[in-house]
């Protein structure tokens, strides 16, 4: 068997960070390990937003099981910050400690709270960055998301058939996937703050958009908003969410229709409606030409929100993706043919002439889903 590598311990490093995942939002998820002679000695993660940071956590771990970081190699996913927030600066907290050596996966992308690794060297640590980077970008993809731009990191989930298609030529998708895989998507909505959908998707299947669980029990907590991007605006009490949920639902339209006669109706039983301006048409999705980013955008502004999650349908999905508008694509893959070119497919609205105008993604993951197969994909590195 061979010895532990610096690529495998920062794995492990990697998989205490996930531990952080939404929680610590909107800071960055971490790992850290300390390692001497090729054994794990003492592990911490980012656990939650305003907290001790991985490096402090695994200090911590190290003194409480009697173990001297002096002599140690410390492992962290991401370069250890060097500035005073809502912690202390953990390359304080490292030369403190006596630690001589830091592996790190990834510089720190935040101006403020970078040059870590600078520090440390300028005080004698040897410094070592870039291990498992792309792994350890992948975990950081919300914060950077956060730093670059002023919208939520967006989710798009869809269920499909081996033979890409989401519902029946009725619409008819109840259910594409099994149990397990509804399950985790349930776990999805609730690390986000609001959850989209389409019209055709509410008009077709009258959701509440809610975090259910094991026997259709509404999960304890505040629910996710609920958001839906329609021209066609129902009335109050055309569905679930206007008569059920009127305070967490928000409407997503044109300008003509947050000025008609259904956006004051909708408002008047609590929901919101908020008028998105128009995208260009030229080589955009037929639906919904509205300005997804701008309603992205003050989801977050207003509403607090980091994370989405969009659950389509194909036409939806498509205009985020075509947008750019994807971070994480996860696709439950649902061992069924449906063998019907009009059943509903997993996106819809372009016509390329050749595969090299196909939109290309990067996939990262692929794991069991009870019956089905779950698919990761991202947006690839080269845009």
């Amino acid at each position: 068997m061979h010895a532990p590598s610096h690529e495998d311990f920062m794995r492990q490093a990697a998989a205490l960070a996930r531990l952080g995942r939404g929680a610590t939002a909107p800071n960055p998820c971490v790992g850290a390990l300390l390692v001497r002679g090729g054994e794990v000695l003492a592990q911490g993660w980012h656990q939650r937003y305003g907290g001790p940071h991985a490096e402090p956590q695994c200090l911590a771990d190290a003194r409480a099981k009697g173990v001297d970081p002096a002599g140690c190699t410390l492992y962290v996913t991401l370069e250890p910050c060097n500035h005073q927030g809502k912690t202390p600066p953990c390359t304080r907290a490292i030369l403190e400690a006596g630690v001589r050596e830091v592996v790190a996966g990834m510089a720190d992308p935040n101006p403020v709270a970078g040059g870590g690794a600078d520090f440390l060297r300028a005080h004698g640590v040897a410094v070592r960055l870039g291990v498992e980077e792309a792994l350890c970008r992948d975990l950081v993809a919300d914060f950077l998301v956060w730093q670059r731009t002023d919208r939520p990191y967006v989710y798009l989930k869809l269920a499909g058939t081996l033979d890409g298609r989401i519902a029946t030529r009725t619409g008819h998708s109840r259910w594409v996937s099994g149990a397990q895989s509804r399950a985790a998507v349930h776990a999805l909505r609730a690390r986000c703050q609001a959850v989209i959908v389409g019209g055709g998707t509410l008009r077709a299947d009258d959701p509440r958009l809610t975090v259910r669980l094991p026997g259709d029990v509404p999960a304890p907590g505040p629910q996710p908003l609920a958001v839906v991007v329609t021209r066609a605006l129902p009335g109050p009490d055309d569905c679930a969410l206007t008569r059920e949920r009127p305070g967490e639902t928000i409407f997503w339209t044109d300008e003509a229709g947050a000025a008609g006669g259904r956006a004051d109706a909708l408002r008047a039983r609590g929901c919101r409606v908020w008028a998105l301006p128009p995208v260009p048409s030229a080589g955009a999705p037929a639906a919904p030409g509205l300005n997804l980013g701008a309603g992205l955008a003050r989801l977050r502004a207003e509403c607090a929100a980091w994370y989405v999650l969009c659950e389509g349908g194909g036409s939806l999905a498509l205009s985020f993706l075509h947008a750019g508008l994807m971070d994480e694509f996860r696709l439950f893959v649902a061992p069924k043919v449906l063998a019907d070119g009009q059943a509903r497919p997993l996106f819809d609205g372009l016509a390329p002439q050749t595969m090299d105008q196909a939109l290309a993604l990067r996939w990262t993951e692929a794991r069991p889903s009870g019956e089905d197969v779950l698919l990761i994909y991202r947006p690839r590195e080269d845009g």
